[in-house]
C-alpha cells in the first residue's frame, strides 16, 4: 500500500465495515510507522480488492486490518493476503501472530483456522454494534538458524499484487 493507494482503500473501509471503519487519516497514521507496520492492497484489473495491515513490535505481530470486497471472495486474496502477513511477521522475527475477528464472521474464522490460529480470548462487546470479538493467535517460534526464513531482511520486496490463489 502507497499513500495514493488511502482514498480507495478508505472508500473500500466504509463500505466494508460501516460501523467501524477507521478513518483516513488512521490509514495515513499507518503507512507513515514503516519500522513497526506493513500494509498491501490486491488489486485486479487495476482496481483495489482487498487490503491488509500489520503491526509488528518484536515479538508480537498484531494484523490490524485485512479485508476483500464481497465479489471478490473465495478467490484466494484473503489468503495471499494472509500469507504475506505471516511472512512478513517472520521476517521481523516474531514470535506470536494475533488478531481480533468478530465472532459473527465465520468465514474468516474459518481462514484463520486453516493458518493454524486458535482463539485464546474473547473481548465482549468490543465492536460498536455490540459484537463479541474472538482474539485468535498463532505460535509462529523464531527460525531455525540456517531456514530460509532466518535470512529473510526486512528489506525484501513485497509483491503488490496479492490477488493469486
Amino acid at each position: 500500500m502507497t499513500p495514493a493507494d488511502i482514498p480507495a482503500v478508505h472508500q473500500l473501509e466504509r463500505r466494508l465495515f460501516p460501523v467501524d471503519a477507521w478513518p483516513l487519516k488512521m490509514f495515513v497514521d499507518e503507512l507513515a510507522q514503516a519500522e513497526t507496520r506493513h500494509y498491501l492492497v490486491a488489486e485486479r484489473a487495476g482496481t483495489i480488492v482487498g487490503y491488509a495491515g500489520l503491526m509488528c513490535i518484536e515479538p508480537i505481530s498484531d494484523v490490524q486490518t485485512i479485508a476483500v470486497v464481497p465479489e471478490q471472495e473465495g478467490r484466494g486474496i484473503g489468503s495471499a493476503l494472509l500469507t504475506e502477513l505471516i511472512r512478513e511477521s517472520r521476517r521481523r522475527r516474531a514470535a506470536d501472530v494475533l488478531l481480533e475477528v468478530r465472532a459473527d464472521n465465520p468465514r474468516a474464522q474459518q481462514l484463520y483456522h486453516r493458518y493454524g490460529f486458535e482463539q485464546i480470548h474473547v473481548r465482549r462487546r468490543y465492536y460498536r454494534d455490540g459484537v463479541d470479538a474472538l482474539i485468535m493467535r498463532l505460535r509462529l517460534g523464531t527460525p531455525e538458524p540456517g531456514t530460509p526464513e532466518a535470512g529473510i531482511r526486512e528489506t525484501d520486496t513485497t509483491p503488490r499484487e496479492a490477488d493469486r490463489p
